[in-house]
């Protein structure tokens, strides 16, 4: 038993060189044929959707893509690669917080299977903001769960049935914000929530051949249009009369340049999380998470994953110890 000890202090870094390893393959697994399989994505007005349909597309995918303003500039430009594609991309509205959409959705995939039938739902649609606990109103927390959790799985029980029957893939944005906040806790809530709810599923799909996959990005808020800047002005014109009793604006003001700079150096680069969502539906065996981030964006993982609570805490509150109430 002892002599199992220094194996047994490893395990802790486990994780860490598990972020860090490429991905393994099956010897002798086929490649994936991506003709006559289609793939319906959520969110695809821009961001990371808008770059996968278009990818998927090319690489032959029958692809159904999910907007939520199906007049907007984002949706025209797939029309147009539609128009080039023999029918292979279409674009249809999706509010993923109402059922009727979905369902709507689920109809058109029905009526347009290809041959080989309906590979991969991605639930990408999601929305971002900034602001401390008590900036929010209840009507926000509420708009965000329906938006980033419950429309994730409004959609996935409607197409289930189609995945088990096709035995697909089902891949989930999440974000590297699920370990930690630092200004946007509404969001880091849904995506906890929703790592959680593909941990249960992935578990209870696997018997039926379903694969389930989570992307958890880094900071891509350059490459997306998920988070534009924040504005103090606006974020103090919201507040309640109690909260500026406690707050003032040069605080507001500190915590927004502090966010704002945040974003700034987010990647330009969104392709690398398409890359990981491409390999999440094609390959042979694909990951159950892919971080697709810095390595001090992954260090922070690692720090707030294996060491006490304590510990993360005391980096995040050195990291905002610039910013102070008067």
């Amino acid at each position: 038993m002892w002599a199992a000890a220094p194996l047994l202090l490893l395990l802790p870094l486990l994780p860490l060189l598990l972020l860090l390893l490429p991905p393994l393959r099956r010897r002798g697994a086929a490649a994936l044929e991506p003709a006559g399989r289609a793939v319906l994505i959520t969110g695809c007005d821009s961001g990371f959707g808008h770059l996968l349909a278009l990818r998927l597309h090319r690489l032959g995918f029958t692809v159904f893509a999910g907007c939520l303003c199906p007049g907007g500039e984002g949706a025209r430009r797939l029309q147009r690669e539609a128009a080039a594609g023999a029918g292979r991309l279409r674009v249809l509205r999706l509010d993923v917080t109402r059922a009727r959409d979905v369902l709507a959705a689920k109809e058109l995939v029905l009526r347009n299977l290809p041959e080989r039938g309906f590979w991969g739902l991605v639930n990408n649609a999601g929305i971002s903001t900034f602001g401390e606990t008590g900036w929010l109103s209840m009507e926000k927390y509420e708009k965000f769960a329906d938006v980033n959790l419950l429309g994730s799985i409004r959609t996935t029980l409607a197409f289930l049935p189609l995945l088990r029957k096709y035995k697909g893939r089902i891949v989930f944005m999440s974000s590297i914000i699920a370990y930690f906040t630092l200004g946007n806790g509404i969001y880091s809530m849904t995506k906890a929530a929703i790592e959680k709810f593909c941990d249960a599923l992935r578990l209870e799909m696997k018997k039926f051949g379903v694969l389930v996959c989570i992307i958890q990005p880094g900071n891509y808020a350059r490459s997306t249009k998920i988070q534009p800047p924040v504005s103090a002005e606006e974020i103090w014109n919201e507040l309640s009369e109690e909260e500026k009793e406690v707050y003032n604006k040069e605080y507001v003001q500190e915590r927004a340049n502090f966010f704002n700079n945040i974003l700034k150096e987010g990647s330009t680069n969104g392709n690398e999380v398409v890359d990981a969502m491409v390999h999440a539906l094609t390959s042979p065996a694909p990951k159950a998470r892919y971080m697709v981030a810095k390595l001090k964006e992954k260090l922070l993982v690692f720090v707030c994953a294996l060491f006490p609570t304590v510990v993360m805490d005391s980096v995040l509150s050195y990291a905002l110890s610039n910013v102070k109430l008067a």
